[in-house]
């Protein structure tokens, strides 16, 4: 039986969920891929900032509370996946205008902020995000590619 050669979507979004086993995040493990030419550029996964304790080590409070899913998001002080992926770009100071992010999840709207102003072009994700509404739309207004490949 010959080997299934994976398609460029399947290659990119099975190194994101690799990336996403990075996370410290105590709630959900997300990542991005930033892609150019068929080359990753940069990769983020979700977790605390630089220099903080992990989320699983008590670092973020909201994260280690009983709060239900989606509840006092703005008390969760972890970085996102697609956030990291861009920052880590412009902190080794990597160009991702015109590039492709893959991501484990959909973005929500900080991020899909972030993706429009970076310049990025396409994303794809393979699970969708339950407040991301508002951020699908922006994206799709922004002339941005929003595909799903679940």
């Amino acid at each position: 039986m010959k080997n299934k050669r994976p398609n460029w979507d399947e290659y990119f979004m099975d190194i994101a969920q690799v990336a996403a086993k990075r996370s410290n995040c105590c709630r959900r493990q997300v990542a991005a891929i930033i892609v150019k030419d068929n080359r990753i550029i940069s990769t983020g996964y979700n977790g605390t900032p630089r220099g903080i304790a992990n989320c699983f080590d008590g670092g973020c409070e909201r994260c280690n509370s009983d709060v239900k899913s989606g509840e006092n998001l703005g008390e969760c002080i972890c970085c996102h996946g697609e956030e990291n992926a861009i920052v880590q770009a412009a902190y080794h100071g990597i160009a991702i205008k015109n590039s492709i992010l893959y991501t484990t999840f959909s973005p929500c709207l900080l991020c899909a902020k972030m993706i429009i102003n970076a310049g990025i072009v396409e994303v794809v994700y393979q699970e969708r995000y339950s407040v991301d509404n508002v951020s699908s739309k922006l994206l799709e207004s922004a002339g941005i590619i929003l595909r799903s490949i679940s």
